[in-house]
């Protein structure tokens, strides 16, 4: 249980920090005179879409924190049996990898108004999460092939549920990342897809950290670093 306490300390501390960046707390009908840095929400609506973005983002980490702690409770008992990690999953890590390093290199080219390198990036993102999305199938497929079926032992059922929700967390992704080719290669300018480009690469950065997470549990290290946290507090 410490470990989804730790979990759901870090997703509120990140909302937090989040909120207080769109200053909710502010109460502009006190204030005298031209009050700075408050977003105009009727002028704009990316103020609305950057919060929005952050209460999902909270959910989704709520979700897999719930779904790492099962992880730890369920597997003391003795039915649990470890499977083995597919190797094509540090190939598909290094996708994602990629795919998330793209955006950020997108979001250069949209500081630099350089449409360009913007579509290059929004296409090299998609395709490096395409290549990831299509790893994972594989890794199941070779799973199955050797008998590691989702009904075989709950450490199976674990590792497709945890591994198949966050591809479909992935591929929501792809198409949010969709509609900002598609605003890319319209007339609207770079300006047009700058806060898209943002709000995505957010996205993947956080889904990153998931991944890197669900990737420690599966090969084993999450556990053994929960082991020697509780040696030492002990």
């Amino acid at each position: 249980m410490s470990v989804v306490v730790m979990f759901f300390a870090i997703i509120a501390g990140l909302a937090g920090w989040w909120l207080a960046r769109q200053r909710l707390t502010v109460k502009p009908w006190l204030e005298q005179g031209v009050i700075e840095g408050v977003p105009d929400f009727a002028a704009s609506r990316d103020p609305a879409k950057r919060v929005g973005l952050g209460f999902l983002l909270a959910v989704i980490g709520s979700l897999f924190a719930l779904l790492t702690g099962a992880y730890f409770m369920r597997r003391e008992l003795g039915d649990w049996q470890p499977l083995p990690v597919p190797p094509i999953l540090w190939f598909n890590t290094a996708m994602l990898l990629a795919s998330s390093i793209a955006l950020e290199w997108t979001q250069r080219a949209v500081r630099q108004r350089n449409q360009t390198q913007l579509r290059f990036g929004l296409v090299a993102a998609g395709l490096f999460a395409i290549t990831f999305l299509a790893g994972q199938l594989f890794a199941w497929s070779e799973l199955a092939a050797s008998g590691y079926l989702v009904d075989g032992n709950p450490a199976n059922s674990f590792f497709y549920l945890v591994t198949g929700l966050h591809g479909l967390h992935i591929l929501g992704g792809l198409v949010a990342l969709g509609w900002a080719g598609i605003k890319a290669w319209g007339r609207g300018g770079v300006d047009s897809v700058r806060l898209n480009v943002e709000l995505c690469a957010t996205y993947w950065l956080f889904m990153l950290f998931v991944w890197m997470v669900l990737l420690s549990l599966l090969a084993g290290w999450a556990s053994d670093f929960v082991a020697f946290c509780q040696q030492l507090l002990s």
